[in-house]
Formats: structure tokens, C-alpha cells, sequence
């Protein structure tokens, strides 16, 4: 199979490529390498795939134009559209940027493949889409309709995009709602990074909602695994979908929404203190509100995508938190 991965310098990215590659896919990299964190660190992730084995194109999913030349000369079999702008807390700082990555850049990449004809579209959605929701653990038949963030609300807008193209041209696509990714190779802005940079360097960690926090902490390799057997199976219609009493994941068009987390909601603190167990340091904390566009609970309920697939989460957070700490003093050297 040919695979574009857009966002391939990213971190799930860059974990997809290399199982893809490792049972002998061809992968096809977009991704435009840009500056919202450690430039340095996506052309790192994609080096570490092998020199050429990858070659990543370098461009924006938002010119159309460079997108669709792409898809005329590559003739890739599925697309995997990992490529936005990421970040709840920076969507309330530069909305627009979302607009054009996540709204623009998406609808660009997916209009594209449709005319290419490819046998299955899979995106990145978001955990996020759950907003207001207080009801766990999250499933996909759960109401998606009030939104935290300007992310959430793109992440959701994707979601109803695809839906509108596999009912018109019957194109399979399959949205992933992700529940807070971890691992070896993560993002800079994400909390384990954050406290584990800040535990090695002897400072604070900033930790919302005086730690009465839960997050669904689901592990790279476990998500790699999953997003590749979702890859495999191309949407279809749903059978149990009842056109008269409707759910946002269901529908009578090659279209699916499917929950990817780890199905378990760890209290924030328990997570500081396998960053602290893995570090042999304790943090000092600093206890602050909870911030605008967060929720203080995220719970993913799988059994629809392990009814799909056979997924289901293999590792411990103890395992995952412990693999990080040992990959980051051996990226910076510490």
C-alpha cells in the first residue's frame, strides 16, 4: 500500500511512517515543517525513519494548488490527514491560524483525495470534540455540540466535512478522536514534556485546577498499532444506523467516528508522580485555576473501535511515562 501521511514530521506522524514502513509500505511525507514548536525536532523525528527511506515534501496543506499536485503525480492508494495546528490553549491566541490548517488546509487535502480516487481517508480528530460533555467515560454516540475551544470546533467541522463527502461520492473516511498522546518523540506543549523539562531543570510545574484534573493517557506505540489496523479497514456504512433517531457516529454513508484512547482516566497528580518516579525527583508544584477552553476530565470508552479492529491498548502509563523520561535525557543529552 502507498500511504501520504501529511504532518509526517509530527509526532504521530513520524510513529505511523515507521510501522508503515516496517511491514513494507511505501509512505508518501507532507508536512511544513511549521515553527509553532522545535523545528529542529520534526526534522529530527523524520532522520530517524532511515535516510531515504522517507523523503518529506515540503508544503502547506493550505495551498490547494501544491496539494493537488501532489495527489497527480504520487497516485498514493490512502490518505492518513495528520497535518493542523495543534493546541487548545493557542487556538484562544491565534484562532486564524486554525481557520486556515484545520478548516482550509483539511477541506484542500480531502477534496483532493476524493478526485484521486483513494480507497480510504482517515484524519485526526480530537478528544476535544467532547467539550461540555460531562458524561464518561466519552463515546461516539455522545452529543458533540458545545465545544471548549476554536480547536475542538475545527477538529468537529472535520468531522461533518467528511461525513458530507462520503455521502456524496461515497469516499470511506474515518476520523480518530484522540485522548492525550504520549511517548518518545512527543510535543514540547504537552504536559509530560513540560514537567519532565522543568523536573530535570529544578523549576515548578504549572498544574491547573490545583491537580484535580483526569486525562485518558494513551500511549504512541498503542496508537500507532491502532491507527494502522483503522488504515487497513475502510469505513462503511453502519448497520445500526436508524435514520429517524440519529448519533453523531453513525450513518448510512462509508463514514466512522471511532474513540482511540487507552480507556482509562488517570488523576493528574498520579501521572506527576510517575514523571517524578521515573525522573528520581520530586516536583515542586505550583497550584494554579483551571484554564480557559480545558475540561477537567477526558475518558475514552473503545469498544467500538475494538469491535472494528481488535485494538485495544497494551501499556501501563508507568511503562509510557518511563520510556519518555529515558528517551528525553538521551535526545538532550541529560
Amino acid at each position: 500500500m502507498k500511504v501520504l501521511i501529511t504532518g509526517v514530521a509530527g509526532f504521530i506522524g513520524m510513529h505511523v511512517a515507521r510501522r508503515l514502513l516496517e511491514r513494507g509500505d511505501r509512505v508518501v511525507g507532507i508536512d511544513n515543517f511549521d515553527p509553532y514548536y522545535d523545528v529542529r525536532l520534526k526534522r529530527d523525528r523524520v532522520a530517524s525513519l532511515g535516510g531515504g527511506t522517507i523523503s518529506p515534501l515540503e508544503l502547506d496543506v493550505a495551498d490547494r494548488e501544491a496539494v493537488e499536485r501532489v495527489f497527480a503525480t504520487e497516485g498514493v492508494d490512502a490518505v492518513l490527514h495528520l497535518a493542523a495546528q495543534a493546541g487548545v490553549r493557542h487556538s484562544l491566541r491565534d484562532p486564524h491560524a486554525y481557520v486556515r490548517a484545520n478548516l482550509v488546509g483539511f477541506h484542500n487535502v480531502l477534496d483532493a483525495a476524493r478526485h484521486a480516487g483513494v480507497r480510504h481517508f482517515v484524519y485526526a480528530s480530537s478528544s476535544s470534540v467532547y467539550g461540555g460533555n460531562a458524561k464518561t467515560p466519552f463515546a461516539e454516540a455522545d452529543a458533540v455540540d458545545h465545544p471548549f475551544s476554536i480547536y475542538a470546533a475545527t477538529k468537529r467541522s472535520n468531522e461533518l466535512i467528511a461525513h458530507s463527502y462520503s455521502h456524496l461520492y461515497g469516499l470511506p473516511t474515518t476520523g480518530l478522536r484522540f485522548f492525550t498522546v504520549y511517548g518518545p518523540w512527543g510535543r514540547p506543549d504537552m504536559a509530560l514534556f513540560l514537567f519532565t523539562k522543568a523536573i530535570l531543570e529544578d523549576r515548578p510545574i504549572d498544574v491547573f485546577n490545583h491537580g484535580r484534573m483526569r486525562r485518558d493517557f494513551t500511549y504512541i506505540d498503542d496508537i500507532a498499532e491502532g491507527v494502522v489496523r483503522v488504515l487497513d479497514r475502510p469505513a462503511t456504512p453502519d448497520e445500526t444506523h436508524d435514520p429517524k433517531r440519529p448519533v453523531p457516529a453513525g450513518s448510512d454513508a462509508p463514514f466512522r467516528l471511532l474513540n482511540i484512547g487507552n480507556h482509562a482516566s488517570v488523576p493528574l497528580m498520579d501521572f506527576i508522580r510517575a514523571i517524578e518516579v521515573a525522573t528520581g525527583r520530586e516536583a515542586r508544584k505550583n497550584f494554579l485555576p483551571m484554564q480557559d477552553g480545558d475540561v477537567p476530565d477526558t475518558f475514552a470508552d473503545v469498544e467500538r473501535i475494538a469491535r472494528w479492529t481488535g485494538f485495544r491498548p497494551q501499556t501501563r502509563v508507568e511503562e509510557g511515562v518511563g520510556n519518555f523520561v529515558a528517551w528525553y535525557r538521551g535526545y538532550y543529552g541529560i
